[in-house]
């Protein structure tokens, strides 16, 4: 299985084939990770998203969708709509979080992706209890990683220290 690392850093910064952003409905970047990426991508990501949503509905909690990464170190960019706490029931919304995980693992290696890092998905500013994601990501990360065996490296990016404390003792 996958190797399944984490760090608190940068995720605009990683070398990875994609990198995960946490991204709203209409794709067209806003604060948090989402920002960070559109702002380190530069202005072709935002023409891709345009593009992308140009031709389809606002996506909904738990879809994924690439775009190619910009001036980024990665390839692509996948975009994953995370759920914002308390639009839906706990259960859904558990779901809805792992999807984002799950779909993710599958696109990137959909896309031929070797390596790919996520951020913690809706734990900013979509509310998501971080003591509640951290073990939704971990067990839908392995879940994902048994099937799709040619993704060989997931980092879990996170933004800070409570992340990182709660998404390594949700690995161990």
């Amino acid at each position: 299985m996958a190797e399944i690392t984490v760090v608190t850093d940068d995720i605009t910064t990683l070398e990875v084939d994609a990198v995960v952003n946490a991204a709203n409905p209409g794709l067209r970047g806003g604060g948090g990770v989402d920002g960070a990426i559109h702002r380190a991508a530069g202005p072709s990501l935002a023409e891709e998203c345009r593009a992308l949503m140009s031709r389809r509905a606002p996506l909904d909690p738990g879809e994924v969708v690439a775009t190619p990464a910009g001036d980024l170190p990665a390839r692509f960019v996948l975009h994953a709509v995370g759920p914002v706490w308390g639009a839906a029931p706990p259960h859904v919304q558990d779901e809805q979080l792992a999807h984002c995980y799950r779909r993710g693992v599958a696109l990137a290696a959909d896309l031929g992706c070797r390596s790919v890092a996520f951020p913690n998905i809706s734990t900013g500013v979509y509310g998501f209890p971080k003591d509640r994601a951290a073990p939704v990501a971990v067990a839908a990360l392995r879940e994902a990683l048994a099937s799709r065996p040619e993704v060989a490296e997931v980092v879990l990016a996170c933004f800070d220290e409570e992340n990182e404390r709660l998404t390594r003792a949700a690995l161990a």
